[in-house]
């Protein structure tokens, strides 16, 4: 068997054909879809666990649901998974060095409430931000394989908002609605 042929002349049926499945072009395929984005956390015994997402998704009205994806390996994941409870908060434009803050590996854990962020617990007992645009207080319905993911379905026991300008992201980079991009140094979950 030879081994496909890759580069600019590379001929149909070839690996290397503009539009194939690879990591690299599903990467950069995903960073043109702007998402919100989002805050999730979990509580598990004093441990408070947080994680900036993008993958936040209304599910259904009857019974009330909510989806987000998060590395299966995540420590919230697993906190989730133990405590049955998590929650969600959309960031306010304003609310982008917590984004980064809380997408850096290793930040999003500490003993009782976070002092980078104002937080304060809800009806399930898990912390919402103060401060942000929207919060979605959740009992965990199902959890459901994605991959290096998991889609954690939870059952919305309170939620509120407020008006604002949501962060945004897209194309790598943080923006709101009022202005110019916000650079951004790393990926997120």
């Amino acid at each position: 068997m030879s081994a496909a042929r890759t580069g600019p002349g590379a001929g149909p049926g070839t690996a290397a054909r503009r539009g194939d499945a690879t990591a690299d072009a599903f990467r950069a395929a995903a960073r043109r879809w702007t998402t919100g984005v989002a805050l999730l956390t979990a509580r598990h015994g004093e441990e408070v666990f947080a994680k900036t997402v993008s993958s936040l998704c209304t599910l259904s009205l009857d019974p009330l649901l909510i989806s987000v994806a998060v590395s299966a390996r995540s420590p919230v994941a697993a906190a989730v998974r133990a405590d049955g409870r998590y929650a969600v908060s959309v960031l306010a434009g304003h609310q982008e060095p917590l984004a980064r803050h809380f997408a850096a590996p290793g930040a999003g854990r500490a003993l009782g409430l976070f002092t980078v962020a104002p937080m304060r617990a809800e009806a399930t007992g898990v912390p919402v931000l103060e401060d942000c645009l929207a919060w979605f207080d959740c009992r965990l319905h199902t959890v459901l394989p994605g991959g290096d993911h998991v889609v954690l379905v939870g059952r919305v026991a309170a939620a509120d908002d407020r008006p604002g300008e949501p962060l945004l992201y897209h194309h790598g980079a943080y923006h709101s609605l009022a202005h110019p991009p916000i650079p951004s140094t790393g990926a997120r979950t």
